[in-house]
């Protein structure tokens, strides 16, 4: 951020589903002077959200309008059936979407999957939210097509669920409004999550590299110091050979002894 900017709440909006925890902590432990406010919003209403203003950034489902709204795809969910305990399909492992040929699919108003032929049977009506979905399914009424996520947010006891394998897809992403420049603070949240390092998040300085001090090299030995004192070890020891007798004996008191004539035989 630049030095004249006050920093503010960053305003973070998700669809229900995502959960931005892992981010939210890594946030606050790089810009703890900066507190993040969360909102949940519908996925209906959460590009109002964005273009109104009320959040900088928010985790969508794709598709985005790019005309408006920036957006960088995060990951595809699995899709999963909600049945009862009890059902059948229960005892699978997955399932395709003709395995539902013969159930009511409930498809929500807030349903995040495009899809191009609801499976199975006709509903007579569709549900206001998934939670509504979710309660005629554990009464045992059809069963309910959502995004895993989905699934876990809405777990009762009563009920479980399987994977469909050729079911439409929901992918999450970050988006935000277009603007030029992207201001700051959407910049950091971009950085966080792409995976940026602290040095490498855009919009905060870099640490230059430090110059690696150079070793000075070792100075030469002289006549002083260790190399003196090797010399007058040598020249100690010169002086002592220097007093011993050619022959083996010693010099000095020991040396009159040692030169006593031989007696004639």
């Amino acid at each position: 951020m630049t030095g004249s900017e006050v920093p503010h709440a960053f305003r973070l909006a998700y669809v229900p589903g995502v959960t931005p925890a892992k981010w939210v902590r890594i946030w606050n432990e790089r810009l703890p002077d900066v507190p993040l406010a969360l909102a949940q919003v519908s996925s209906a209403e959460v590009f109002g959200v964005l273009r109104s203003g009320d959040a900088d950034a928010g985790f969508v489902r794709l598709p985005v309008d790019r005309t408006d709204l920036s957006a960088i795809p995060l990951y595809t969910e699995t899709t999963v059936v909600v049945v009862p305990k009890d059902h059948v399909v229960a005892a699978a492992e997955e399932v395709t979407v003709e395995d539902l040929a013969d159930e009511v699919v409930w498809q929500p108003l807030d349903d995040t999957l495009d899809w191009e032929k609801l499976p199975g049977q006709p509903a007579i009506e569709r549900p206001a939210t998934t939670a509504d979905a979710i309660e005629l399914v554990a009464a045992g009424v059809g069963v309910l097509v959502v995004p895993q996520s989905l699934a876990r947010l809405h777990h009762r006891r009563d009920l479980t669920y399987r994977p469909v394998s050729d079911a439409p897809t929901s992918r999450v992403a970050l988006s935000w409004p277009q603007a030029e420049p992207t201001p700051d603070l959407v910049e950091e949240f971009i950085g966080i999550v792409r995976g940026r390092t602290v040095n490498s998040t855009r919009g905060r300085p870099q640490t230059p590299p430090q110059p690696k001090a150079k070793r000075k090299p070792a100075e030469k030995a002289t006549g002083t110091g260790k190399g003196g004192g090797a010399g007058a070890r040598r020249g100690a020891a010169s002086g002592k050979t220097a007093g011993k007798n050619p022959r083996g004996g010693s010099g000095g008191a020991k040396g009159g002894k040692g030169g006593k004539p031989r007696r004639r035989p």
